[in-house]
C-alpha cells in the first residue's frame, strides 16, 4: 500500500480501522546489532558472538535484541502518513509489545501499520491527535512476525 497521501490532522479519523502503511524491507545487519549492543550496554553473547551463537543458540546464529527491533518503528514509520498542519510528532508510548520470532543477523524486516484509533487531546495551550496504531513487524521468510505492538503516536497541531 505504501504511504498514505497528504491529509490534514482532522482527516486521520477517517483512517480508523484501516491499514495505513506497509514499509519497504530493511536488513538488520550484524553491524547494526553490534552498535545497538554498545548503545544499550546489552552485550549478551547471543547478539555478538557469531561462533558461539552458531554452536549453542537455538537459532544457530546471532540475533537482534528485541528492543532493537522495536526501536526501528520510528525509522520504518517515518513516511507512514503525510499530515499537514502538524508541528510535531512524538512517540507517546506503547500499550503492548511481543517478540514472537527472533531476528537473525542479516534478516529483513518490514512494518505493517493499521490505525486503531485517532483521539483528540487538549492540554493547556496544546492540542492534537493521539493515534493508536497496531504494528506488525514482519520477518521475511517467517510465518511469525518478529514484533507485534500497539503504539501511540501524538501529533501536535500548529497554532493551538
Amino acid at each position: 500500500m505504501g504511504k498514505a497521501g497528504e491529509m490534514t490532522i482532522d482527516d486521520l479519523r477517517d483512517l480508523e480501522g484501516k491499514e495505513v502503511a506497509v514499509t519497504d524491507w530493511m536488513v538488520v545487519s550484524q553491524e547494526r546489532i553490534n552498535l545497538f549492543a554498545e548503545a544499550s550496554e546489552d552485550r549478551q553473547w547471543i547478539h555478538l558472538d557469531q561462533e558461539r551463537a552458531a554452536r549453542e543458540s537455538p537459532y544457530g546464529a546471532t540475533i537482534a535484541h528485541g528492543f532493537l527491533t522495536l526501536s526501528m518503528l520510528s525509522h520504518l514509520s517515518r513516511d507512514m502518513l503525510q499530515v499537514e498542519g502538524v508541528r510535531l510528532r512524538v512517540n507517546y508510548g506503547l500499550n503492548r509489545v511481543r517478540f514472537p520470532a527472533a531476528v537473525r543477523a542479516g534478516s529483513r524486516i518490514r512494518g505493517r501499520f493499521s490505525l486503531l484509533s485517532a483521539k483528540e487531546f487538549s492540554s493547556g495551550d496544546e492540542s492534537g491527535v493521539d493515534l493508536t496504531l497496531s504494528v506488525i513487524m514482519e520477518l521475511e521468510g517467517s510465518a511469525k512476525p518478529c514484533c507485534v505492538a500497539e503504539w501511540i503516536v501524538r501529533y501536535y497541531r500548529f497554532g493551538a
